[in-house]
């Protein structure tokens, strides 16, 4: 092969191979790119968060991380400074002016926190449902925030509770899905079990009739309610069985419809037997509702009798009658005829005999 014909297949060689080195070169010396946000896990800010095509300084740590779940500030001049002092020069920084640098984390609220707690002593001593517990923590429960790798579930290892003074102790753990010892969080205060009560904005006398303006909705403390609590719809309109001051809970027990009749009012007295039906007038000593039994003086008579309220200013009073004596069976008067014939037929010289004689 002659000097010029070599020179020639160097030449195409060269040429051809000049696309796939300059290739390959670009893909080696990409140039690093500065970030307008970078989001971090840890607590330190390194090389690799802050710029793309960082290479082998990714790993480098070059800032503290903000504190968990806030954001922070870096000017790009300080940056780049930062950045050279590891030997990464040659950053594009694309204009920027800073870079805002946020630590990412898990927030674990403190309604959050209440729930769950009330959630593990639901049922517990005498407590009932979570909804109906009430707590009251020895500190102050606020917002958490934990590390984001904390992205397991608040289990509950444990859960004390006594009864008599309502003292709780609950311990939670929440897994690290990066292999590290699990988070423990411990809460420790009074829980106690709550229902919603009908309570008496103001002193009520036992004649007066329950308004809406009378009551009010809250919750109470069970202990102090007791297992009856009256229900607001029902309470309205009724009466109290004694007077009760303002602030204390209605039970249902304390209620009862409203007096048809009051004391010292002018009732119609009325007799009822059966075939007689008698009205008068007469002087209730007594308030009552229906059903109740009163005392009521007859003017007339100047008598006191009791009877029932079945009215609005009526007070009724049954008189009871003697049963009629029914006889059923005839055939058994009769049977003993025979019986009273065989006694009085008596031998003759009996002493019966000789009278009948």
């Amino acid at each position: 092969m002659s000097l010029r014909s070599l020179l020639f297949a160097t030449a195409l060689f060269a040429l051809a191979a000049t696309p796939a080195w300059a290739e390959s070169a670009a893909d080696t010396i990409a140039v690093p790119v500065l970030r307008a946000k970078v989001s971090v896990t840890s607590d330190v800010v390194r090389v690799g968060d802050l710029i793309d095509n960082a290479g082998a300084s990714a790993l480098v740590a070059v800032y503290r991380a903000p504190d968990l779940g806030t954001t922070g500030v870096l000017p790009v001049s300080q940056v780049l400074n930062v950045l050279r002092q590891h030997q990464v020069i040659g950053v594009d920084a694309r204009d920027l002016k800073e870079i805002s640098v946020t630590r990412l984390a898990r927030s674990v609220t403190a309604k959050d926190i209440q729930a769950a707690v009330a959630e593990a002593l639901a049922h517990r001593g005498n407590l009932g449902e979570a909804a109906n517990i009430s707590l009251t923590f020895d500190r102050d429960v606020q917002d958490l925030r934990l590390d984001a790798s904390n992205s397991g579930a608040m289990e509950v290892t444990s859960a004390r509770y006594e009864a008599r003074g309502g003292h709780f102790d609950v311990t939670f753990s929440i897994a690290s899905d990066t292999g590290n010892a699990p988070t423990q969080l411990r809460f420790t205060g009074v829980a106690i079990e709550t229902v919603d009560a009908v309570i008496l904005t103001r002193s009520v006398e036992r004649t007066d009739i329950l308004k809406s303006s009378d009551i009010v909705l809250e919750r109470r403390p069970k202990a102090e309610v007791g297992g009856d609590p009256a229900v607001r719809d029902s309470a309205i309109g009724m009466q109290l069985r004694h007077s009760m001051r303002a602030g204390q809970p209605v039970r249902v027990a304390d209620l009862v419809k409203p007096d048809l009749v009051q004391r010292d009012q002018n009732v119609t007295l009325i007799y009822q037997t059966a075939g007689i039906y008698l009205t008068t007038r007469g002087k209730a000593l007594d308030s009552g509702t229906e059903g109740d039994v009163i005392s009521v003086l007859n003017p007339q008579s100047k008598r006191t009798v009791s009877g029932i309220v079945t009215g609005r200013g009526q007070v009724t009073i049954q008189v009871a009658t003697p049963a009629p004596v029914v006889v059923s069976d005839t055939a058994a008067i009769a049977s003993q005829e025979p019986t009273t014939t065989a006694a009085l037929a008596a031998p003759a010289n009996s002493p019966v005999a000789s009278k009948q004689e």
